[in-house]
């Protein structure tokens, strides 16, 4: 008789691992089934890949700017070997993944994880079929992710275009970059490929950068990139791309300027990304969906009972972080006889630039839509000891507090940004009002103690 196991996991990406590892602990028969890579979009092509080269960028842009500390490095005599670049990058992430696809695939198994690649497909609500293999399970989370979004403009096809995954592993460095998209992916990769001595430009629709930003912020951090070379165009819609003996050329209407006209080399799309539920077969089981992903109730439970999703399929908040939150408890509730709501009440994210953007909680702007009064207060990197230091003092740390002294909000543009979001994370969930901070004894001379002296404001 085949196997019936207590949970299938569809997808193998952070939420689908969370998710496989915490049944599998609790000694629940479990089975795997991923369509690409072991690790999914954020291992592979995404978060992992992106880091590891932002960070050598930056090494590369130190090294460079070594002068103004009295090293005698001139930024002649550093250079890009693009190849070992891709060598380090990709040694990252297999050893992140444990390996290559039969390596991983084998700790799976010792985890008590069975996994099989390929594409599954429901033909019921406990039966799918992933190539001439049947599965039967009498509980499944669905975990598929995203994908890259790609817009419908004239000859864009017909030209050709990069997203982010083939961008971690492009071969050789573009003379010229354009970037599709000015969120978080957009700019992330403008810099990296900036200072990989890549001329690049972000065309992006809304009247800024990072738009879900605290705007202030993000401001700013366009004036740093902008002084970094990076050419950022906003307030422009992009009408048609055509070959020509030039390269690819951009026709775009900006607001300001009317039509233009840009050449480049490559054409990198961080439009958004859109939910990958092609071919699953949802429709014949009763999953209901959206163009943004699978519907779920406040537990993690679609519309079929024995079926739960996880990650950025099921969620806004497209982050590793939620979706391994969110993995494990759709995993738990998959159980449960009581299952637990997910929590949104404090969820940090960041934009790793250099220096990075990161926030958690609401914006100035998002406050005064809703009309909630609040006090902001802030601390200029240049007035913390340690950043100077450093010679980073580029930079801000914002509070905004509401009448019982809880934060809101807070942002941060600076150097560390995505450690220094954490106990402001902690401070939201747990409800700590800001006075528990500016009391709190820290060590000087640290990056920290801007938060302690924001606080004390």
């Amino acid at each position: 008789m085949p196997r019936v196991y207590d949970l299938l996991v569809i997808g193998a990406g952070a939420a689908g691992g969370s998710a496989a590892h915490t049944a599998a602990a609790q000694e629940a028969r479990v089975i795997q089934v991923e369509r690409d890579k072991i690790g999914g979009t954020c291992l592979n092509y995404g978060c992992d890949p992106t880091k590891t080269l932002l960070h050598i960028a930056q090494e590369l842009y130190r090294a460079r700017q070594s002068t103004k500390f009295g090293l005698s490095l001139s930024s002649s005599s550093v250079s890009v070997e693009w190849p070992q670049v891709l060598t380090y990058v990709q040694g990252v992430v297999t050893s992140m993944r444990g390996g290559d696809l039969q390596q991983a695939s084998e700790q799976l198994r010792q985890e008590g994880i069975e996994f099989i690649a390929g594409e599954a497909r429901f033909l019921s609500p406990h039966e799918v079929v992933v190539g001439d293999q049947h599965i039967t399970a009498e509980r499944a989370i669905l975990a598929v992710g995203c994908q890259p979004l790609v817009p419908d403009i004239d000859g864009l096809h017909e030209t050709g275009f990069i997203t982010n995954v083939q961008a971690v592993s492009l071969p050789a460095l573009p003379k010229r970059l354009a970037i599709l998209g000015g969120g978080a992916i957009g700019i992330e990769f403008a810099q990296i490929f900036q200072r990989f001595g890549v001329q690049v430009a972000v065309l992006e629709k809304h009247s800024q950068i990072l738009s879900t930003e605290d705007q202030e912020l993000a401001n700013l951090l366009s004036k740093l990139l902008t002084h970094e070379g990076i050419k950022l165009l906003v307030d422009v819609e992009l009408q048609q791309v055509q070959k020509t003996s030039e390269g690819k050329q951009l026709i775009y209407r900006s607001a300001r300027e009317g039509e233009q006209t840009m050449v480049v080399d490559e054409i990198l799309v961080a439009l958004g990304r859109r939910p990958a539920l092609e071919n699953l077969g949802l429709e014949t089981i009763g999953v209901k969906t959206t163009n943004k992903g699978i519907e779920v109730d406040p537990t993690l439970r679609t519309s079929v009972p024995h079926i739960w999703a996880a990650g950025d399929v099921a969620t806004s908040f497209q982050f590793t972080h939620v979706a391994n939150e969110q993995g494990a408890l759709a995993a738990r509730n998959a159980f449960a006889t009581q299952p637990a709501p997910f929590a949104l009440r404090a969820i940090p994210w960041v934009t790793f630039t250099d220096p990075p953007l990161a926030h958690v909680g609401q914006t100035e702007e998002e406050l005064r839509e809703q009309q909630k009064t609040s006090t902001t207060r802030c601390i200029e990197f240049k007035n913390i000891e340690r950043a100077l230091t450093m010679g980073q003092t580029e930079g801000r740390i914002k509070l905004l507090i509401d009448e019982k002294g809880l934060l809101l909000g807070a942002h941060i543009l600076g150097p560390r940004a995505d450690e220094l979001i954490a106990p402001l994370a902690l401070a939201m969930q747990s409800e700590l009002p800001v006075s528990r901070l500016a009391s709190t004894l820290l060590p000087y001379p640290t990056l920290s103690e801007g938060l302690r002296s924001v606080a004390r404001q």
